[in-house]
């Protein structure tokens, strides 16, 4: 029995998460749920799966949390109750499906208590990959990506001499503006943003993927994940969705997973591993997909994608600083307060005004988060 502390219970990664448990309930038990406000479904969530402990960060909807259930859960509040959560040494794997910044400090305790760490919060790899893969490799903890793409990338490594990579390749759906050109962004709403053709992901998620910028901070978490120069990290437009990554070996060789587009299946992985339990939920079925092409992004286009690998060259707390602007700027634009366009622009802002820093420890990644958003919250407010 695999015991597993979920953050982030109400949002899509959570949700699924919880799915898988609900499947295979001899060989999964969930041992803590975190949210931000959403206790409505945590409410239900609790009343299903018993967990020992929920954190709440909104201290508001924690009280209130208080009053409805009383004393059948411990509920810890805020930030601190989040990481009192993780410090706990009752759970097997942290499932991190928190949104954004927010995810740094939990997986850090995890990491220090040996935890199987399921990442689905790619901005902990983002901001500090450099402290986080010498944390695991310290302490003896599993990081295992959630990501679909990075789950292709790992499982396609299984038994392999990684010196024989030649390169690896990311793909991406193109989001909801692939066939639009880019005068065509000027005047696109949130409706559309939002609108993926082939994903269910959370907002901020989505929006990142409209942009592109999901990838770019996908090129960056697999350049730490698997140690490999940005220049063998390819991304390549696969409008199916079928083919999830790809390593291309040095001898021409190329191994990839496939499957219908659904998180059920690199979430599952991420828990099983190394075994696969028998998931007969999701079928692919190759008689029914007409055809699955490929080309490269249009970085002019996608200037989010392009910033990316620009801040890996660049290294220190450049990635650190991208992440928190994109962050600033999708949420102006989910709130109507930008519009679409002006993304990329927010993120060059703040690349071109907060000093990028060298050999940062971890008190330097969060001083630089917080003053990239103290930053442009005066320049745009």
């Amino acid at each position: 029995m695999k015991k597993i502390l979920v953050l982030g219970s109400t949002g899509s990664i959570g949700i699924n998460t919880l799915e898988i448990a609900r499947t295979f309930p001899d060989k999964l038990k969930i041992i803590g749920l975190s949210v931000n406000n959403n206790i409505d479904l945590l409410q239900k969530q609790i009343s299903e799966f018993h967990p020992c402990a929920v954190a709440v960060r909104d201290k508001k909807s924690a009280a209130e949390l208080k009053v409805r259930i009383g004393n059948s859960c411990e509920i810890l509040i805020g930030d601190e109750g989040l990481l009192e959560l993780t410090r706990c040494n009752n759970y097997d794997i942290l499932l991190s499906a928190l949104v954004g910044f927010a995810g740094l400090a939990p997986t850090i305790e995890a990491i220090k208590l040996k935890k199987r760490i399921a990442l689905a919060n790619k901005e902990t790899l983002v901001t500090a990959g450099e402290i986080i893969i010498d944390l695991c490799k310290k302490y003896g903890a599993e990081l295992i990506p959630v990501d679909s793409e990075h789950s292709a990338i790992f499982q396609s490594l299984i038994g392999e001499n990684k010196n024989n990579i030649k390169k690896i390749i990311l793909t991406a759906s193109g989001g909801p503006f692939l066939n639009k050109n880019k005068s065509e962004l000027e005047n696109v709403t949130i409706k559309d943003a939002l609108n993926h053709p082939n994903w269910k992901m959370g907002n901020k998620i989505t929006i990142d993927s409209a942009t592109m910028m999901n990838k770019g901070l996908e090129v960056i978490e697999a350049f730490w994940l698997f140690n490999l120069p940005k220049e063998k990290i390819e991304v390549l437009i696969h409008p199916q969705s079928v083919i999830h990554s790809m390593v291309e070996f040095c001898d021409g060789s190329i191994k990839a997973q496939l499957s219908l587009p659904d998180m059920k299946l690199p979430i599952l992985f991420a828990i099983s591993f190394p075994e696969r339990y028998y998931f007969d939920t999701i079928n692919t079925d190759f008689k029914k997909i007409n055809q699955l092409t490929f080309f490269e992004p249009d970085f002019d286009k996608f200037e989010c994608l392009k910033t990316a690998y620009k801040v890996i060259e660049e290294g220190g707390t450049a990635p650190c600083i991208l992440n928190a602007a994109n962050e600033i700027a999708v949420e102006k634009f989910l709130s109507g307060k930008i519009k679409f366009t002006q993304i990329p622009e927010i993120i060059d802002e703040a690349l071109n005004g907060v000093a990028v820093k060298f050999n940062a420890d971890l008190q330097t990644i969060i001083e630089c988060d917080s003053a990239t958003r103290e930053y442009l919250n005066k320049k745009l407010n």
